[in-house]
Formats: structure tokens, C-alpha cells, sequence
């Protein structure tokens, strides 16, 4: 029922952010994203999808931390892959690596390999039983991966949320 009202506040925060209606003056508008929200929330019980991995609200803490981080790395590898197609001096060297995961969860390896793509110069080409294929546009992108950071920046976050029922699993 937490999940399922948390799922509720999350994409009714979301519509009013995106109507950008606001006033009561506009009932008619604002009912009809409560019922939409509402008929959503109920949708997804019936489904069965609101769980720890469908709406992982037990990450929030951690995450607003992991985002932040992830953002200046996101920066970092945005300069340096401008830096390479601007430059005739640096190289572009495309490399695949094999990656190990250490995430015990399927989210955090899926939170990893999604972390993974949307660093500029690094492409998530495949997650397989505890593996993780990158596609990398120069080998000091793929040995910054290879070094690790970013996978106990995950798995961190991912310890953050494991409760006694995902850990009987």
C-alpha cells in the first residue's frame, strides 16, 4: 500500500510539473489528472508492478547522491569526447571491454549498465549473467570503467535498499 501511494504522489508530482496547471481555478483539468493518476496507480496493482523494482522508492536517499555524481561524470566524459572529435591530436581508439558486476540485484546491474550509457564515449552493448559488454570510444573511457568507481558507486546504492524480503529471494 506504501508503494502504491508513493507511486501515486511520484506521477501525480510528475503531470503537474508537465500540465503546469496549478491553480484550482482549473478543477476540471486538475480532477482529470487526480483520476488519471489514480486509474494508473490502480492499473499497476492489478498488475502486479508495483514492487521494490518497479518503483524503487527504498533508493531515494542514496540516489539524489548517485545522480549528483553521476552528473559531473556525465560533464567530465561530455568535455572529453568534444575535446577528441575537436582535436586531430587525440585518439579514437573504440575498445570493447567485459566488465564484472558486482551488484547482487538485477537492478543494479540494469542501474549500471543504464549509468554506463549515458556516459558520452561508453555504450551498454550487453548484460549477461553478471557481465557487462562496453563499447567505449577511446581506452581511457574503458579503463575509468575498468577501474571501478562506478560499480561501487552502484552496488553502494543498491546495499542502501536491500530489505530482509529481497534478500530471501
Amino acid at each position: 500500500m506504501a508503494r502504491a501511494l508513493s507511486l501515486g504522489i511520484v506521477l501525480f508530482a510528475t503531470w503537474m510539473l508537465l500540465s503546469g496547471e496549478f491553480s484550482i481555478e482549473h478543477g476540471l483539468v486538475l480532477g482529470l489528472g487526480i483520476g488519471s493518476v489514480i486509474l494508473v496507480v490502480l492499473i499497476a496493482v492489478r498488475m502486479d508492478v508495483v514492487d521494490h523494482e518497479g518503483h524503487p522508492v527504498h533508493l531515494t536517499r542514496r540516489f539524489i547522491g548517485y545522480w549528483i555524481w553521476l552528473l559531473v561524470e556525465i560533464v567530465k566524459a561530455s568535455i572529453d569526447v568534444t575535446k577528441r572529435i575537436w582535436s586531430p591530436s587525440l585518439p579514437i581508439s573504440p575498445t570493447m571491454y567485459i566488465l564484472k558486476v558486482s551488484q547482487p540485484g538485477e537492478l543494479g546491474q540494469v542501474i549500471y549498465a543504464i549509468s554506463i550509457t549515458l556516459t558520452p564515449g561508453t555504450v551498454t552493448v550487453r548484460l549477461d549473467g553478471g557481465n557487462i559488454l562496453v563499447h567505449a570510444i577511446a581506452r581511457e573511457a574503458g579503463e575509468d570503467l575498468a577501474g571501478g568507481e562506478m560499480d561501487r558507486r552502484v552496488t553502494r546504492l543498491e546495499a542502501s535498499g536491500i530489505t530482509v524480503t529481497e534478500s530471501v529471494k
